[in-house]
């Protein structure tokens, strides 16, 4: 893995880049930011750069130290994820343990934590003595899209890398080129902050079917009728679509948002392109006000679901909120 490999993240780049130039290492860095922005693919390119033989701001991808990295086998560096539901004070002892023999090469250790604000107050604890106290030279890396979960302690004693959701554009490019349908890749940049989010989410099934079912139910909002509506409201959980509810108010979002979009004579920000024709001919049937406060359905509805009401309740209300916005508001 090199910097050069990774899409975007310029700022964070320059940063780790000038660390290598300058020979001034941090022994913990914080990488924050939004899932499936890089965060690891980063910390990698940084801990090779950092153990390459040919001492650069790029490593070589050629020498001994980047092969062993390459194939996953270095024994300088440890990679802890959670165990289950979080990170625990034994897996914080076993990196002790590792850590306590210096390594062969004379180089600083390296360890990342992933999802580092799953540790439990015990593992932070522990953590925090091995910052203060590593029995041998040791990067520590900790990602996480919650920095401010880490223990105060933890977060002043390390430097922050702060990591952006990649531009949609960029990504849309990448997945075109990788043969993704555009009307799917579309909506994927959309709904993910990195280019494996997007892949994975592509891939799936239900994604194709919650996204016909957004157009169906999108179009059917916009009429004054009841029956179709709750018809296709139904059709959600026939098509046992119910466990992704909250991807269908993040897509009623952007089908929302496209309206506004075209209100603005925006053709290019369109998401549902393919849907353009239907989109400028009922654009103009709402204020842009209207529009909005869709929008702010979508996300009071999605808020409903994370603390638990009935899902098919949950849709229920929305789509009958939306429809009064229609009709309501002119």
């Amino acid at each position: 893995m090199s910097f050069k490999e990774i899409m975007g993240q310029d700022n964070a780049k320059k940063l780790l880049q000038g660390s290598l130039a300058r020979k001034r290492i941090s022994h913990a860095y914080v990488f924050n930011g939004p899932p499936g922005s890089g965060q690891m693919q980063m910390a990698l390119a940084f801990v090779q750069a950092l153990f390459c033989t040919e001492g650069g701001t790029e490593a070589c991808g050629q020498c001994l130290e980047c092969r062993k990295l390459l194939h996953g086998n270095h024994p300088d560096l440890q990679i802890v994820t959670p165990d289950g539901s979080s990170i625990k004070i034994d897996q914080i002892r076993d990196l002790q343990r590792i850590f306590s023999y210096r390594s062969e090469t004379g180089n600083p250790k390296a360890y990342i934590i992933d999802q580092a604000e799953k540790m439990n107050v015990q593992a932070a604890n522990s953590l925090l003595k091995f910052l203060e106290e590593p029995p041998s030279p040791a990067v520590a890396i900790l990602l996480t899209d919650n920095g401010r979960a880490l223990l105060p302690t933890i977060q002043s004693r390390a430097q922050w890398v702060s990591f952006n959701p990649l531009e949609p554009s960029l990504m849309l490019q990448k997945l075109s080129d990788e043969g993704v349908p555009v009307t799917l890749a579309r909506c994927a940049v959309h709904l993910s902050a990195g280019l494996d989010d997007c892949r994975e989410l592509v891939a799936q099934n239900w994604f194709a079917e919650i996204r016909n079912v957004v157009l169906q139910l999108g179009k059917e909002s916009a009429g004054r009728g009841g029956i179709p509506l709750i018809k296709a409201q139904q059709s959600v959980f026939k098509a046992g679509l119910g466990d992704h509810l909250a991807m269908i108010f993040d897509m009623f979002h952007l089908w929302f948002k496209d309206m506004i979009q075209a209100q603005a004579d925006k053709h290019d920000h369109i998401v549902f392109i393919d849907e353009w024709e239907f989109i400028s001919k009922t654009a103009g049937s709402r204020s842009t006000g209207a529009w909005i406060e869709c929008m702010a359905y979508a996300a009071e509805a999605k808020k409903k679901l994370r603390y638990n009401m009935n899902g098919q309740l949950c849709l229920e209300q929305f789509l009958l909120n939306i429809q009064q916005a229609a009709f309501g508001v002119n």
